[in-house]
Parts: C-alpha cells; sequence; structure tokens
C-alpha cells in the first residue's frame, strides 16, 4: 500500500509537500512566537533581587535574626563561592554549559518527544542558563508557551550577560528548600558556614538539591534519595575530571551534618525586635525585607544568653516566693550608649506571662530609683551631702493642719519603707538608705520642674506636665521605661556625659555600602563634680549598711559600684540599677498584669538577680574607680549645709582645739536652737545671704511643727 502511495505520487512530490508543510509549520510557529510579549534583558543586571536583612551581634558573627519577606536570599561575588558548589553543580546539571549558546538541542528534542507523547509537558531538559531565566525572568509554569519563551531568552541572554554572570545568577537565585534561595544562604542554613568555605562533600549535597529542593530536603521524608543524589553528583565530578579519586573517596565517606531545621529561630529576641522597629521606621518595610541589609548591632550575645538564662531562673524564684513572675535586663556601656543586652521578659515565647512584651521599653513606676535625678538637683541648686535634713512624720500639703498625719481629702505624709523615722539626716545618708521622707524635702528644695528637666537631659523623656506629679514624683510617681532609667544612669557613670543609647554599630546595603555607623552623640548635661556626689553616695557601704547590712548583695567589696533600688508603694515594681564607670545594668521584677507582689523591698526581690548579672558583666570591663568629689573648707558653709543641726548660728572659740575643723583655729559654737532647713538659708539659694528668719515659705510650718515637737521630745531647745 505504501508503495503504491510512493509510485502513484513520486517521491519527489511527496518531499516536496513535506518541506512545505514544514516550512508553513515554522512560519506558523514564528509568527505565533512573534506575539510573545518577550521580557528585554537589557537591565537584566540591574534587575532588584530580594534579599533578606541579616541582624548580627557586636562581632558581626553570630546571626541573631533572619528578616525576609518570602525569600532568605544573600548575594555573594561570584568569585567567593567555592569552586567545589561551581564544579559540582556543573557536573550534574550542565557540564556543557561553557561551551554551548544557551540551550542543549538534543536533550530538548528528547524532552519535547517525550512530553508529546505524554501529552503533560513536564520535562525539563533546561540548561544553566534557561535555569536563570525560568527562576529570574520568567514564571516556573512548564507549558509550551513558556518553554518557547525560555528558549529565546535563553539565547539572548547568552549575548547579553557572560558565562560567570549567568553562572553566578544561578548560584544566588536558585532555590534550596522553602524559603532558603541561592548558595549563600543555603551553606549557612544548613552547615553555618559561608559559600566560600564549603567542601567537596558538602557541595555535592547543595548541587543535589535544586532538582527537587522539597523532595531532596535533608528535613524530608528522603534523605536517603538525597544521599544517593549526593553520591550520583560525586560520581559525576569523578568522571568529568573535577576531583581525583582520594577525594571522590574521602567526600563518599564524610558524614555531613546538616544543622538542625530553623522554626524561624530568634537569638536575643526583644532586642532584635527593637532593632526591627528602629530599622523599619527609617528605611521602610521592603528594604528590610527584601533590600539584603547586614546589621551589625551593640549586642554582646555572650552576655545577652547569661541575662537570658538569670532572669528565667530567678523569675521562677520569685513568683513562688514574691509572686512576681516577670523580670527585665539592660546593659548599656555608657561610653558609647551601646546596649550591650535587652531581656524583655523571663521567656519571650512564654503566652502564660506576656513574655513577647518587652519591659524594658515598657512605662512602669521607678520607685526610689528616681531619687538619684532629684538629689543631682538639690546638688546642683548648692545643697551639699553632708546638708542635714530631719526624718519626722511630716504633712507636706500646705493646705492641711501639721499635725494631721493622714493621706485623706488631699492630704500628703509619706511614710519610710520599714514605717521608723531617723530624725536628723545628711543627704548622703537619706539617698544611700533611701529614706523617704527627707527625699520629698529634697525634691521641694530642688524644684519639681527643674529636676524634670534635669531628667530629660538626661534621658528621661516620659514625665511630661510636672502638675501631675507633686511631691511624690521623688518617690517614683512618673513612668519611666528601664532602658530610659538605665541609659540615664550612664550619665553619672560618665561623670556628665550623655550618650544616648543605641543598638547599632553600622548597618551596610547589599553592596556593602555603609549606610549608618555608630558615632556617640555626647552632650555635657551635668557637671562631673554632681555626678561624682552621686556615684559616691551610691557606692558608700557604710552610708547605706543600716538598710542593706554591711556585706549586702548590692556591696562588691574592692570594687567600686553604685547602687540604687527602688520598690513602687503598691510593690507591684522593684527596681534595681548600678553602675560603674564602663558599664550600667538594671533590672525589673514585677507582673505583665500589674498585680502586686509579696510587701518585701527590692532589695530581696530584684537586687540578687541583679547581683548575679551585675558580676557577669563585671567580667567584661576593667577594673575602675570613681573619681572622689572635692572635699569643701566646711566653715565656708552654712552649718545646716555641713552636718551640723543643732543650730544655724556659728561662734569660734579661739584656742580651742576642733579636730573637725579645716585648721585649728578654735571651735565652733552653734546657737538659735533647733529648726527645719528653711529656717537657715534660702531654698533657692542655699549658699547665698538670708536674712533670719525665714518664715514665709509655704513648707515652713509644716516642717517646723514635726522639728519643734521632737527637739521638745529630746531635750533641745
Amino acid at each position: 500500500m505504501i508503495k503504491g502511495f510512493f509510485k502513484k505520487h513520486g517521491i519527489r512530490n511527496i518531499v516536496i509537500f513535506l518541506f512545505s508543510c514544514g516550512v508553513l509549520l515554522v512560519g506558523i510557529m514564528l509568527i505565533w512566537v512573534s506575539t510573545f510579549q518577550i521580557p528585554s534583558l537589557d537591565t537584566i543586571e540591574q534587575r532588584k533581587v530580594s534579599q533578606s536583612t541579616k541582624i548580627y551581634d557586636s562581632t558581626g558573627k553570630i546571626l541573631l535574626y533572619d528578616v525576609y519577606k518570602n525569600t532568605k536570599r544573600q548575594i555573594v561575588p561570584f568569585e567567593d563561592i567555592s569552586k567545589n558548589i561551581k564544579d559540582a553543580t556543573m557536573s550534574i546539571e550542565d557540564k556543557g554549559f561553557y561551551t554551548h549558546h544557551g540551550i542543549k538541542p538534543t536533550s530538548m528534542l528528547r524532552a519535547i518527544a517525550i512530553d508529546i507523547i505524554s501529552l503533560k509537558f513536564t520535562q525539563g531538559a533546561s540548561t544553566i542558563t534557561q535555569q536563570v531565566v525560568k527562576n529570574s525572568i520568567l514564571t516556573g509554569d512548564k507549558t509550551p508557551t513558556r518553554k518557547l519563551k525560555e528558549i529565546v531568552l535563553a539565547l539572548k541572554l547568552e549575548k547579553v550577560l557572560t558565562k560567570d554572570q549567568i553562572f553566578s545568577m544561578y548560584l544566588n537565585e536558585i532555590p534550596y528548600g522553602g524559603s532558603v534561595y541561592g548558595v549563600e544562604e543555603a551553606s549557612q542554613t544548613f552547615f553555618a558556614t559561608t559559600s566560600s568555605a564549603v567542601n567537596i562533600a558538602q557541595a555535592a549535597y547543595l548541587a543535589a538539591l535544586p532538582q527537587a529542593p522539597t523532595y531532596y530536603s535533608p528535613y524530608g521524608l528522603h534523605r536517603d534519595a538525597l544521599d544517593q543524589r549526593k553520591n550520583l553528583v560525586l560520581r559525576e565530578m569523578l568522571s568529568d575530571g573535577k576531583i581525583n579519586q582520594s577525594e571522590y573517596d574521602d567526600a563518599l565517606k564524610e558524614k555531613v551534618v546538616f544543622l538542625p531545621k530553623s522554626s524561624g529561630n530568634i537569638k536575643a529576641p526583644h532586642f532584635v525586635m527593637f532593632i526591627k522597629d528602629y530599622l523599619e521606621n527609617k528605611y521602610g518595610t521592603d528594604v528590610l525585607e527584601q533590600g539584603g541589609l547586614k546589621i551589625t548591632t551593640t549586642l554582646n550575645y555572650e552576655l545577652q544568653a547569661k541575662g537570658e538564662a538569670i532572669a528565667e531562673k530567678y523569675a521562677k524564684t520569685n513568683e513562688v516566693n514574691f509572686n512576681g513572675s516577670n523580670d527585665a535586663f539592660v546593659a548599656i556601656d555608657p561610653k558609647t550608649g551601646g546596649i550591650l543586652t535587652m531581656v524583655g521578659s523571663r521567656d519571650y515565647f512564654d503566652t502564660k506571662i506576656d513574655g513577647q512584651f518587652n519591659v524594658t521599653t515598657a512605662h512602669r513606676q521607678p520607685g526610689s530609683t528616681f531619687k538619684p535625678f532629684v538629689y543631682a538637683e538639690a546638688f546642683i541648686k548648692g545643697y551639699t551631702p553632708e546638708t542635714v535634713l530631719f526624718d519626722l512624720p511630716t504633712q507636706f500639703s500646705a493646705k492641711c493642719q501639721p499635725d494631721n498625719l493622714t493621706n485623706d481629702n488631699g492630704c500628703y505624709s509619706p511614710q519610710n519603707y520599714d514605717d521608723k523615722f531617723r530624725g536628723s539626716m545628711t543627704l548622703r545618708n537619706a539617698l544611700a538608705q533611701s529614706i523617704n521622707v527627707p527625699s520629698v524635702k529634697v525634691l521641694y528644695l530642688a524644684g519639681i520642674q527643674d529636676s524634670i528637666d534635669l531628667a530629660e537631659n538626661m534621658g528621661i523623656k516620659s514625665l511630661g506636665n510636672p502638675n501631675q506629679y507633686g511631691l511624690t514624683l521623688v518617690l517614683g510617681g512618673g513612668e519611666v521605661s528601664l532602658l530610659d532609667m538605665t541609659s540615664a544612669y550612664g550619665v553619672f557613670a560618665t561623670e556628665g556625659v550623655r550618650n544616648p543609647y543605641t543598638g547599632i554599630l553600622k548597618v551596610e546595603d547589599k553592596d556593602g555600602k555603609i549606610l549608618e555607623e555608630l558615632t556617640p552623640k555626647s552632650s555635657h548635661v551635668m557637671e562631673p563634680e554632681i555626678a561624682r556626689k552621686i556615684s559616691d553616695i551610691l557606692n558608700d557601704n557604710i552610708a547605706r549598711t543600716p538598710l542593706y547590712g554591711a556585706n549586702s548583695v548590692i556591696y562588691f567589696g574592692d570594687r567600686d559600684v553604685a547602687v540604687k533600688t527602688g520598690t513602687t508603694n503598691d510593690y507591684k515594681d522593684a527596681w534595681t540599677i548600678g553602675y560603674t564607670p564602663s558599664v550600667v545594668v538594671g533590672t525589673w521584677a514585677g507582673n505583665n498584669n500589674n498585680t502586686p507582689m509579696a510587701k518585701k523591698v527590692s532589695g530581696l526581690i530584684v537586687a540578687p538577680m541583679w547581683r548575679a548579672f551585675m558580676d557577669e558583666a563585671l567580667k567584661t570591663v576593667p577594673i575602675e574607680s570613681f573619681n572622689k568629689p572635692l572635699v569643701e573648707d566646711s566653715y565656708d558653709l552654712k552649718p545646716v549645709l555641713r552636718g551640723k543641726w543643732e543650730g544655724g548660728t556659728s561662734t569660734v572659740i579661739p584656742g580651742v582645739i576642733d579636730p573637725l575643723a579645716p585648721s585649728n583655729t578654735g571651735t565652733e559654737m552653734l546657737s538659735g536652737g533647733v529648726h527645719t532647713i528653711l529656717y537657715w538659708l534660702n531654698k533657692n539659694d542655699p549658699r547665698g545671704p538670708i536674712t533670719m528668719p525665714v518664715t514665709s515659705d509655704s513648707q515652713f510650718t509644716n516642717w517646723e511643727y514635726p522639728i519643734r515637737v521632737w527637739a521638745a521630745q529630746n531635750g533641745y531647745q
């Protein structure tokens, strides 16, 4: 029958007919292809490739977090990628990559034939160039239209880019499973190494994955299949002469260990989210999630890890002993403002305590840890650490009678933590022992507005209108954050120099260009002598011994560490903040839901955990001493400013030796009786002249009354 067909029509005519049909078919296909919208490759090198932002610790080596939208990727230069990866990839994916022009016709014809027979269009047969087109320019669907576009673009791409550029695109953009794209990200995710350091066995695994990254996933159900394909890669490398027999044998025997599968691992989570918020506000979400930034932070991760462990340990103990389920830490380098540690809760992932809430940035009442700012303002005004005030039951509301010691109907008569009163006290002892009544008097002398202004200059920005506090401010009536408080204490540590806190050492873009870098923005907000006085008091173990004992948890022996504790009156917040010239550590304990803790001073609740962490922090800084404040010539000051409370009029008796006098010219005799400090000086100018007595001050009667009662009871005038 066939012979009859050829005899009837002639072989020549049939060949001409078939050729004409072929030409017509090719013409139709060319017309069809010409209707395709082929993307331009003119700007292929400048196109935006999504890269994740990586946040590192201060060493730039410990990855804290990878910020990305859908793709985790880090672009690296082609020359920085290991030769092992390049060789393994070519051996299994495209042996003739450097010799073909973008496509392999024989492989394509075979794949097309199988597709036509099966009508499924599932065959790939793609070169590395075609895979770049598929993954970087076109969609990944397998249809006749898309495949023809792929062929056209592959041929065009070979004319636009060099082979190395195409190979670099492939290695930097190929998917390796899940959200991991590119050899650098894959190397770090699977092996905790860079793509430049990958060995032969590791490279074989990386080359094995792209064909079917989900199926061959090292964390999936087909690990044996992955191992078999890895071995195939090694055999192909050996066959291609990429490795020798010895290298093949060693790589085949090597037991490659994959890192545990990440479930969105994050180190120092509260700190990372703090940094992420900053970056998002400054650079925008798109740049943060897709811009490939490299963030080197100020975090000391070793210290951070210890802080997290201590926070968890002590919070669990406090929950049992004091009904305090949560705590937080901040450590700052006061010389730069760099945040060394930020632990925002005992466990970021504990939903029962709302662990993701960052207590270090939340506004809480600071208790007595606010007192040093007020005392510093008093010293600025001219008062001294030796200034005497009386710790006696006092009514501070001018509209209430001085003998009304209640807090009803607008009256205000604060208690001390132990409900005891101590009579005369120097400001040194009052601050060191955290006595409330003298501290309220100090705030009045220093001025509420001026104290707030000083605190704001030191870094406390949340106090706002002074009218909402009154004299309760000194006892922690305002709301502040642990981060702000710790940073502000740094001004005392640096003798008056303010370095605003920061978590950023350096921000680099995907090309390594520095976008920002830590440059301390120092400002002088306090005279060094004022800061020295505060540090000297907070480091004075003798002065605080009546409260804490001689060998308390906040005493460091021969090492200078200034410390202040604080507990709110309702026992909802307990604080300890302390520092050396090189590190400031702030600690908080309490409950996120604001339920009160047991009625214990902060020395029991939070000081032990602060000490445990401070011991670790001190290992990271040199041993330093605070500079001592100047010793003033006491006879140049009013008696009440130099520790004398028995009277305000001074008379020197010649010829009688006073061992405490600056010069042995005689003994001082005081007269005038025992009175409130307001009797002896102008509160706004304590070192200036005064016409006595000053009884017009609004607080005079209320302060004088308990002193007169006390003086009569103790045999004084």
